[in-house]
């Protein structure tokens, strides 16, 4: 197995398929790089050099105490970039992972990164607060925090076989195995790490990281995410990115690398192979 070594010595696993464009993927919580599996087979079969890591504290990598902040997902992330010496990069982000690229980019700026591409992105700030008054009530995500101290292989479950997938939809039909997928990848998620990791995308903002991004950015998101809603998340971000390319993918679910893959990697391909210009 491949690993980087983060600036407190932690070992963060990843994935190198490929060769060409290089296009790296940052994974949700409570997952890890196996989520991006169907993509980044798509994308190295077609040209590319997809690379995924495993976020600290979940997965391969190492289960470390601290560290379980956006700042640190971002200097993993940099710690990746800079140790395989990617450039001219597209930075994919899912969920949890969308805050980790856009904090990269608030933190290190565009010097590797040649597009963004947001997925369910939990950017631009999902906390109701009195300034961001459309965010997502607190008692929301204390109540995940609760269930993951009760029960997080239940809680695990319930995401995943309600409204993680949207199987929770009438006539929704996501298979066991997809359900079974989500959960035993939480599991490998440390307990600590998953639960601090509550707060990390749940109350960090990421407005002003935003504003740092200056290349062209896709934007993907389902209407029917009840886990980021497309208001809070994906159509907040096109509106601070300027010249952003929102892409909605009618009555999708959160979960869409596994509910809409096939349409995802083509999206994704399409993107990584444009010539559009910086805005």
């Amino acid at each position: 197995m491949s690993f980087v070594t983060a600036a407190d010595g932690a070992q963060i696993f990843y994935k190198d398929w490929g060769s060409g464009k290089p296009v790296v993927f940052s994974h949700g919580w409570p997952l890890n790089s196996d989520s991006w599996e169907a993509q980044m087979l798509f994308l190295a079969s077609n040209g590319c050099r997809a690379v995924a890591h495993d976020r600290r504290g979940h997965g391969r990598s190492t289960q470390t105490w601290h560290g379980n902040e956006m700042d640190t997902y971002a200097d993993d992330l940099a710690a990746l970039l800079d140790a395989l010496d990617l450039r001219e990069v597209t930075l994919v982000g899912f969920s949890t992972g969308g805050g980790e690229v856009v904090r990269y980019v608030g933190r290190y700026g565009t010097a590797r990164v040649a597009k963004v591409a947001l997925v369910a992105a939990v950017p631009p700030f999902m906390l109701q607060t009195p300034d961001n008054p459309g965010g997502v009530p607190i008692e929301v995500f204390d109540g995940l925090r609760a269930a993951s101290l009760a029960d997080r292989s239940q809680l695990y479950r319930d995401l995943a076989d309600g409204p993680f997938f949207g199987n929770n939809r009438p006539g929704a039909a996501v298979s066991q195995g997809t359900r079974d997928a989500f959960w035993r990848q939480s599991l490998q998620a440390g307990h600590r790490n998953a639960l601090e990791s509550i707060a990390a995308f749940s109350a960090t903002d990421f407005r002003k990281d935003l504003e740092a991004i200056d290349v062209p950015t896709l934007i993907i998101h389902g209407d029917d995410d009840q886990v980021v809603p497309i208001d809070v998340g994906g159509k907040a971000s096109a509106a601070r990115i300027p010249g952003a390319a929102l892409t909605v993918y009618p009555g999708a679910p959160h979960g869409i690398t596994d509910t809409h893959k096939e349409q995802l990697g083509v999206d994704l391909l399409a993107f990584v192979n444009s010539e559009e210009a910086a805005s």
